[in-house]
């Protein structure tokens, strides 16, 4: 009988907390428990990052997350009864119980999980010009530019290797020859790199039309100019368990209004509100794509993203979007840049 107490959480500590012990363990959920240990439910990243897209707060108890109804096993599944059951459910974990609904293990999908990313292709966007940083990139694409004494695209690539990834594509175009003289096919970073490129702008979708063959498991796709220290294999597992084809990571953007704002209803006013915050959920330029969603890419033409994402929803069903939590930073201007110096630290 294993020892579950590390991940075992009462109904009333903050998501915060609980948040904690998930990203510290192993397992990566908690088991939200009644005082004689039995199980009332379970509460993962996914589950997390979908209560903050309903707007709960980190310091909401578990209980307004938790999935209360969570596929469980009895005691004597064994262990390949238990895999067999979290593949055919798109699950990562299953608690095994007694007959009090006591826990008595709990079953991982960690193996499987590593043998996956090493079919998943990571495709990066780094054909653009990156006029915005102008004179930098005259001489410098913008994925190039150092951070910290290393390219933007290097500390990404290095960052996804050590979660396990190990194929990548990086689709190019202005100053090509850059890309190829300082990453060749990627043995000094323990990957595999490939090249696409682009003669012409083909938008950030239309550039995945040159790859060589079709993936045959959803692929990841970001932008060359984000620094951010996002754990993919997390990501992954959302797409895979919301059963989308297509999803889209997001970030919450936050601007203040310099003036007072005023309410009115039917012609009257009825109010103001001072110098008010607004908070909207933003692209953050991360994506998840299965083989399916590739194939609503025109085979001609330039098409952004959220072009091929407006098709998917038309086409094959509701994308997922999955909200950052992570640090994330768009190096668009030249104090994004400066930011990004000062946040080095987090990427050694």
């Amino acid at each position: 009988m294993r020892e579950f107490k590390d991940i075992f959480v009462p109904l009333e500590m903050p998501i915060l907390q609980a948040l904690k012990h998930i990203e510290q363990g192993a397992a990566q959920i908690v088991l939200v428990v009644d005082s004689g240990e039995k199980l009332l439910g379970t509460v993962t990243d996914g589950d997390v990052r979908r209560g903050i897209l309903k707007g709960v707060g980190l310091d909401a108890p578990v209980s307004t997350i938790m999935n209360r109804n969570p596929i469980t096993a009895e005691s004597g599944t064994s262990r390949d009864e238990a895999v067999a059951m979290m593949r055919s459910r798109g699950i990562h974990q299953v608690p095994v119980l007694d007959r009090e609904r006591r826990v008595i293990d709990l079953i991982t999908l960690d193996a499987a999980l590593s043998v996956r990313r090493e079919e998943t292709i990571v495709f990066l966007v780094a054909g653009g010009l990156g006029s915005r940083l102008q004179p930098l990139t005259d001489s410098t694409p913008k994925p190039l530019l150092p951070i910290g004494g290393r390219p933007l695209l290097e500390i990404t690539i290095s960052n996804l290797a050590r979660q396990g990834f190990g194929r990548f594509f990086v689709s190019i175009n202005y100053k090509a020859d850059m890309f190829r003289d300082r990453f060749a096919q990627g043995e000094h970073l323990g990957v595999e790199i490939g090249y696409v490129q682009e003669d012409e702008k083909l938008g950030t979708a239309g550039a995945l039309r040159l790859l060589p063959t079709r993936p045959t498991a959803p692929m990841l796709v970001m932008n060359g100019d984000i620094l951010t220290n996002l754990d993919a294999r997390q990501l992954l597992l959302f797409h895979r368990q919301q059963g989308a084809q297509a999803t889209m990571c997001v970030t919450e953007y936050e601007w203040r209004i310099p003036f007072g704002v005023v309410q009115m209803n039917d012609g009257h006013l009825c109010g103001f509100e001072e110098k008010p915050t607004r908070r909207e959920f933003v692209n953050a330029g991360i994506y998840v794509l299965s083989p399916e969603a590739l194939d609503q890419i025109p085979p001609e033409g330039a098409l952004d993203m959220p072009a091929l994402f407006d098709r998917i929803a038309r086409t094959i069903g509701p994308p997922a979007v999955y909200p950052l939590r992570e640090y994330w930073l768009d190096i668009g201007h030249l104090d994004d840049l400066r930011r990004a110096q000062e946040d080095v630290n987090l990427f050694q």
